[in-house]
């Protein structure tokens, strides 16, 4: 269903009547002000950001030429806020997630914008592991050393086998990286300018055209230079003052089919539906979604199932083998074309 023309933050993959763009925006609201509310995309999206919330302006729109990672992303961003406001606290979350509790969440927020506001330390959100993930990174951090419920972190991880994983759990001390992070601006473009000093000198040649008719061309000319690498690889695990605040609040990475299904309604039979023009006859325990409301997805007898049909294609595959979607999204490129995917 995510595909490059429209990615899954612009999708209501949950079948709430929202996307998860526009969930991400109403979720942050409760914190900031909306003149202090900005979306960073890829220029190419620009429109459907703004079909999405239509009452964000277009100043509060920070358009990246072309795909350059999270490090490049992040340090744009700072720069542009950094000039508009030179002491700002900035907090960062990827629009691709759900959130369960938003009012734990804003106490979550709130706790490390103070700690970024009294302190250079760079602040990140763990969340409390559920069961071994392989598809999530891990952080390591110092159960001993806080404040104020605020710890030191000791290492990040990026995804592990499934052994390292259960290792992780059982040790108690590892929490999933959920990708949000806060920091006072100053702090975070002194950090980049220190551990990626080729990626803020390429962006530094941008800091006078910046706000600007002379941005857009200014940028097209220096963003392909710009090192291709995240924010947790760049600087975050090369930093020496992290911190991380440990947060249950009902969080959910919106990266697999499974993931859906646990947050989606179900019926009595423990089907998860999702569009319009389904019907299932003696089926229990599945996820079925119809994105054509110009078909109808007709199905029986089925089990702990996955069933997507899209305009192109139809999938299925068992639950619990979220992982193998990869190796299948490959071998439709190869088998069956690009188009299909």
């Amino acid at each position: 269903m995510s595909t490059q023309k429209l990615p899954k933050q612009f999708l209501d993959l949950l079948g709430t009547g929202e996307s998860l763009l526009q969930e991400t925006y109403k979720r942050v609201s409760k914190i900031f002000e909306a003149e202090r509310i900005f979306v960073i995309t890829q220029k190419g999206y620009v429109g459907l950001v703004k079909r999405h919330l239509p009452g964000l302006p277009t100043s509060q729109i920070i358009a990246e030429p072309l795909r350059r990672n999270t490090a490049a992303c992040i340090g744009l961003a700072a720069l542009k806020l950094k000039k508009r406001e030179p002491m700002a606290n900035l907090f960062f979350t990827p629009s691709d997630q759900v959130i369960e509790d938003e009012e734990a969440f804003v106490e979550v927020i709130k706790k490390g914008l103070k700690t970024t506001d009294t302190s250079d330390c760079f602040v990140t959100i763990g969340i409390p592991p559920l069961h071994p993930e392989t598809g999530y990174g891990y952080i390591q951090y110092n159960t001993d050393d806080q404040e104020d419920g605020v710890y030191s972190v000791r290492a990040f991880t990026e995804k592990p086998d499934l052994a390292h994983a259960e290792l992780f759990i059982d040790s108690g001390d590892f929490l999933w990286n959920s990708g949000m992070f806060i920091w006072n601006v100053d702090a975070l473009t002194n950090g980049l300018d220190q551990h990626l000093p080729e990626l803020m000198s390429n962006l530094g040649e941008v800091w006078d055209d910046l706000d600007t008719p002379y941005e857009t061309d200014s940028l097209a000319r220096v963003y392909g230079s710009c090192e291709n690498i995240s924010i947790d690889y760049g600087l975050m695990e090369r930093a020496e003052k992290v911190c991380v605040i440990p947060a249950s609040i009902g969080w959910y990475d919106i990266g697999n089919w499974g993931s859906i299904y646990k947050l989606a309604k179900k019926d009595a039979q423990g089907n998860a539906i999702i569009g319009t023009n389904v019907l299932a006859e003696n089926c229990s325990n599945c996820l079925l979604v119809n994105t054509d409301s110009s078909r109808a997805l007709v199905l029986r007898d089925l089990s702990d199932r996955i069933v997507i049909q899209t305009e192109k294609t139809v999938l299925g595959f068992p639950r619990g083998n979220d992982q193998a979607i990869k190796s299948i999204v490959k071998s439709v490129k190869l088998g069956l074309g690009e188009s299909f995917t």
